[in-house]
């Protein structure tokens, strides 16, 4: 299973899986789309945005998980 950590970039992450794009958005990064957004890392986003970095890694890696068990 693939797994997302904190200084991994929003790049990285997505070609992970796509799907976290929408993950991300659901916390409210609606930035994901922004070119400049690509090369920050995951806890850098969260920061900019008033999120706790590791309940969104462990989202994104809740879902992931799901994707693996399916």
């Amino acid at each position: 299973m693939a797994q997302i950590t904190k200084d991994m970039t929003m790049g990285e992450m997505l070609m992970v899986d796509e799907g976290i794009a929408y993950i991300l958005m659901q916390c409210g990064m609606h930035c994901i789309g922004c070119p400049s957004s690509i090369g920050e890392t995951l806890e850098q986003a969260c920061l900019v945005h008033g999120l706790d970095a590791d309940a969104v890694m462990d989202y994104i890696n809740e879902y992931l998980g799901q994707k693996d068990e399916a």
